[in-house]
C-alpha cells in the first residue's frame, strides 16, 4: 500500500511524530533516491511498520483495529482457514447479516479480499491492523483447538495395545522401547505437549490412579485437570517420555530427571522431567521452559516506587550480595536472570552456576551443576572465583558450605546473586546464620533481599467496586490499610485526599472461556541492608525484629504490595490473600 509521500510528510509534521529536521533529511534522501519517504523512514528506524500502519490507516480513512485482547466468537474466526489467515495476514473478527468486517496488515490483497468474498457471499469490509494484533488473534485458532485435543487423544488412546498392571512389571527394555515407538503413543504425547504450549501451562502432571490417568495442566499457577484417559495408556505415555529424556526405561523402583527440547510454531520450549515411582505405577511431571523467554524488565515484573530504586542501587555496586527469596514457583529465577540482564554489558564477566540452566543468555557463561559425579553448587562456585568473574549468579543456595563460598565471593570483589528457600525478606537472615555464616559477615555482604510471591492478573474486562466500610474494617485486620494508603498516595496513585471509601477495587469477570485471570505478576518485598538493621542482625535479632525495622525505614511487604497492586486494577485482594496466606 504506496502514499503519497507529500500527505505522508504532512501528516507527520502536523502530528509531531518525528523531529522536523528528520523529517526534511528523509524527503530530501526520498527525492534523492527516488524511492517513497514511508520507505526511507521505515528502514532508517523513525517509524515501526506498526505506526506506518496507523498513519496509512488515518490518512486512507479505514479504520485501525487491534485484536490483541479481543475474544473473537470461533464462529466468525474460523470463517477464513487458519493456512489462509497465516499466508495472508488476514482475519474474520466481526460479522452481521450483509457484512464481514476482516483485519489485515495489506487492504491491498485483493486475492485474499475476493477469495473471502466469494466463500462467504458477504460484503467484506477491510480494516487495518498491527503484526502484534494478527499475532494473537491467529493463536486464537489454537486455543479454540482445545476440544479436538481432547478427541483426538481419547481416539489414539483407544488405538493403544492393552498392558496390565502385572504385564509392565516385568516387561523387557527393548519391549517398553518398541511400545514408547507406537505411533498413537507419539500421536498421544505430541499432542499433549503442544496442547501445554498454546495453553500457556508453566508445568504438566501425569498421574497413574486406581482406574485412570489423569492429565493436569498448571497455568497461572493453578493445577487444572486437562484430560482424564484410560488406565492403559499409563505405561506406554510414561515410557514414550522416559525414551525423549534419555531416561532408563526398565527402572521403575527409582526417581529420574531428564530434560528434552521441542519445537513447536518457530518455538522452542524445554521439558524438565521427573518421574516418581508412586502407589499406582509412575507419576511424571513436567516443567515447560520457553527458550529465548527474556526482555523482561523489572518494572514488568511489578517491581515500583522505592523499592526498584533500591534494586538498580544495589546493581550499581561492584560487591555485595543480592538475594531473593520465596518459594518454588515463585518467579525467583526470574527476577534473577532479569537482573542478569540489567548487568549484561560488554565491560563485565559475568558466569552462574546453576540447577538447571532454565534460559539460555548470550555472553553470560552458565555452568550446570552435576551432583551424580560430584560436580555440586560449592566445588562448581570454588572453579567459578578462579574464572575471573564480576558477577557471580549461583542458582540456590542450599547448604552451608556454598553459603560460606558465597559470602566469601561477595567479599573478595564480586557481585553475588542467589535464591534463598525462605518465606520472608526478613528470614533470610536468621536462615543464613543458621548455616552457620557469622553476622558480622552477613552486615558485611548483604545489599538488597528481594521476597516474592506471584499472583494473578485480571483480564482486561475486569469490573470495578467499591469497599463498604465493614469490608474495610475485616480488611484492616489483615493488613495495615493506613501503610497501604501513605504508599498509594507516595507514588500518586491515588489523590491526596482520597480515604478507602473512594479508592476503587477491582473483581475478575468470569465466562465459560476464562476465569478472568490471565497471566501472572509478582508483589514484593525489598529489605534494604540499612545501619540500623546492621546493628540489629548483630544483637542476634529475630526475623520479626529485623522486619520490623525495614517496615519502619519505608519497606512494603508483601501483602501491602498485593494490596497497592489491588488498586492498580492488575490483580484481586482475593487472590493475594490466597497467594500471601498459602
Amino acid at each position: 500500500m504506496r502514499i503519497d509521500s507529500k500527505q505522508l510528510g504532512e501528516f507527520i509534521k502536523d502530528s509531531g511524530l518525528i523531529s522536523k529536521t528528520d523529517l526534511e533529511k528523509a524527503l530530501s534522501k526520498a527525492e534523492k533516491e527516488n524511492v517513497s519517504l514511508g520507505e526511507i523512514l521505515l528502514n532508517e528506524g523513525k517509524l515501526t511498520e506498526d505506526e506506518m500502519r496507523r498513519i496509512q490507516a488515518h490518512i486512507i480513512g479505514i479504520p485501525f483495529v487491534d485484536l490483541s485482547d479481543q475474544k473473537i466468537d470461533f464462529d466468525v474466526l474460523s470463517i477464513i482457514p487458519e493456512p489462509i489467515a497465516r499466508k495472508h495476514n488476514i482475519i474474520a473478527f466481526k460479522k452481521s447479516d450483509k457484512d464481514l468486517e476482516v483485519a489485515m496488515l495489506d487492504v491491498d490483497d485483493l486475492e485474499a479480499i475476493n477469495f473471502i468474498k466469494k466463500k462467504v457471499n458477504l460484503k467484506i469490509s477491510p480494516r487495518l491492523t498491527g503484526t502484534a494484533s494478527i499475532k494473537s488473534a491467529l493463536l486464537q485458532y489454537q486455543k479454540s483447538l482445545k476440544a479436538e485435543f481432547g478427541d483426538l487423544i481419547q481416539k489414539q488412546s483407544q488405538s493403544l495395545k492393552q498392558i496390565s498392571e502385572v504385564e509392565t512389571e516385568n516387561i523387557s527394555k527393548e519391549d517398553l522401547k518398541k511400545i514408547a515407538e507406537d505411533l498413537p503413543v507419539i500421536r498421544i504425547v505430541d499432542t499433549l505437549l503442544k496442547h501445554a504450549i498454546i495453553q500457556d501451562a508453566s508445568d504438566i502432571h501425569i498421574e497413574p490412579m486406581e482406574d485412570k490417568l489423569l492429565i493436569r495442566y498448571r497455568i497461572d499457577g493453578i493445577l487444572h485437570d486437562a484430560m482424564i484417559l484410560p488406565k492403559n495408556a499409563t505405561a506406554s505415555i510414561t515410557a514414550r517420555i522416559k525414551v525423549l529424556s534419555n531416561l532408563k526405561l526398565d527402572e521403575k523402583r527409582l526417581p529420574q530427571d531428564g530434560r528434552f527440547k521441542v519445537e513447536v510454531d518457530e518455538q522452542k520450549v524445554s521439558f524438565r522431567v521427573s518421574v516418581l515411582p508412586v502407589y499406582y505405577g509412575e507419576k511424571t511431571v513436567m516443567r515447560l521452559l520457553k527458550e529465548g523467554a527474556s526482555g523482561f524488565t523489572l518494572e514488568s515484573l511489578g517491581f515500583h516506587g522505592e523499592g526498584l530504586e533500591r534494586i538498580y542501587n544495589a546493581m550499581k555496586r561492584k560487591t555485595g550480595m543480592l538475594l531473593t527469596t520465596g518459594p518454588t514457583g515463585s518467579g525467583k529465577t526470574t527476577t534473577l536472570y532479569t537482573l542478569l540482564d540489567n548487568l549484561n554489558v560488554p565491560g563485565v564477566n559475568i558466569s552462574t552456576i546453576e540447577d538447571p540452566i532454565e534460559y539460555q543468555m548470550p555472553r553470560v557463561n552458565q555452568t550446570q551443576v552435576k551432583p551424580d559425579i560430584g560436580f555440586t553448587f560449592s566445588n562448581g562456585l570454588r572453579a567459578l572465583v578462579r574464572q575471573d568473574p564480576d558477577i557471580i549468579m549461583v542458582g540456590e543456595i542450599r547448604d552451608t558450605e556454598t553459603a560460606s563460598l558465597a559470602v566469601n565471593a561477595s567479599l573478595t570483589g564480586h557481585l553475588v546473586l542467589s535464591t534463598l528457600h525462605t518465606n520472608s525478606a526478613a528470614g533470610a537472615i536468621p536462615r543464613l546464620v543458621d548455616m552457620k555464616i557469622d553476622p558480622f559477615l552477613l552486615v558485611s555482604t548483604i545489599d538488597v533481599i528481594i521476597a516474592q510471591r506471584l499472583v494473578r492478573r485480571l483480564s482486561q474486562d475486569s469490573q470495578k467496586y467499591y469497599l463498604s466500610k465493614s469490608e474495610i474494617v475485616s480488611l484492616n485486620k489483615v493488613v495495615d490499610l493506613d501503610r497501604v494508603l501513605y504508599f498509594l498516595k507516595k507514588e500518586s496513585i491515588v489523590d491526596a485526599k482520597d480515604d478507602w471509601a473512594k479508592i476503587a477495587f477491582y473483581k475478575n469477570n468470569k465466562n465459560a472461556d476464562s476465569d478472568g485471570y490471565s497471566g501472572r505478576i509478582g508483589i514484593h518485598e525489598i529489605l534494604n541492608m540499612s545501619t540500623p538493621l546492621k546493628d540489629l542482625i548483630m544483637k542476634n535479632a529475630t526475623s520479626d525484629q529485623i522486619e520490623e525495622q525495614a517496615k519502619n525505614e519505608g519497606m512494603m511487604t508483601m501483602i501491602e504490595d498485593g494490596i497497592f497492586k489491588a488498586v492498580q486494577g492488575v490483580t484481586t485482594i482475593e487472590e493475594v490473600l490466597r497467594v500471601v496466606s498459602e
